[in-house]
């Protein structure tokens, strides 16, 4: 039997869960966790990583980026690296840009890759993702841009079993989720200083569906999700 990975989206809540936590027994006093605050860069070291092996490292940049940040925090505060050597080494940070900038000029003129899976699981951090969907019983998936952003085309996909439910979350960036005209969708996602916005052309055509096509849920905080056609 085939075992599904555990998704990019339930990894970075983790995480989330965990600082939050450690947070909460600090702010009450229950627990005194100063120790293991200087171990918390290490949960975005490890998230950088599975963000890599999840999108089978296509998506590379962010996450390269994000593990090499949480890194040198990490080093710092084990203090096994000083201000000083950093300030030494800042020239690479224009050499990193510049090879973001080739990596991006890249990313445009290449095909935005295709998949016949009937789920997805997208992630965009520090960095971008794209995804083409053509299966013809889709049924959904997950999309997470976090400091970057995330596009899923599903004009070429049929869902066999309605509703698909694509959840989206976008912190700091963005989610665009592309879908044939002829689709029903409900959003039904949640903006927290963000936008969630239906750029589709609005017309009438034949009666209602008994249920939608697709339902589009999630969560957004200072970033959007935007729905096209």
């Amino acid at each position: 039997m085939a075992h599904r990975r555990v998704s990019t989206q339930a990894v970075t809540g983790l995480v989330i869960v965990v600082i939050g936590a450690l947070l909460l027994v600090t702010t009450t006093g229950v627990y005194d966790v100063g120790s293991l605050w200087r171990w918390v860069p290490s949960l975005f070291v490890l998230l950088g990583f599975w963000a890599l092996y999840q999108s089978d490292f296509r998506n590379v940049t962010g996450p390269v980026l994000l593990v090499i940040l949480a890194l040198i925090v990490q080093l710092l505060a084990l203090g096994l690296l000083t201000a000083t050597t950093i300030a030494s080494w800042r020239p690479l940070l224009i050499v990193a840009f510049g090879l973001a900038v080739l990596l991006g000029q890249w990313r445009t003129r290449r095909r935005v890759p295709s998949s016949r899976g009937d789920d997805f699981d997208l992630v965009g951090i520090f960095g971008g993702s794209e995804r083409r969907i053509t299966s013809q019983s889709f049924t959904g998936g997950t999309s997470t841009a976090i400091f970057g952003g995330v596009e899923v085309d599903l004009r070429d996909a049929t869902v066999a079993d309605p509703p698909a439910v694509v959840t989206a979350t976008a912190l700091f960036g963005g989610v665009e989720v592309t879908v044939p005209e002829d689709w029903a969708v409900t959003v039904d996602a949640l903006p927290i200083l963000g936008a969630v916005e239906d750029d589709r052309a609005r017309f009438v055509d034949g009666e209602p569906k008994a249920k939608p096509d697709l339902v589009l849920t999630g969560f957004v905080a200072f970033g959007g999700i935007t729905l096209k056609d």
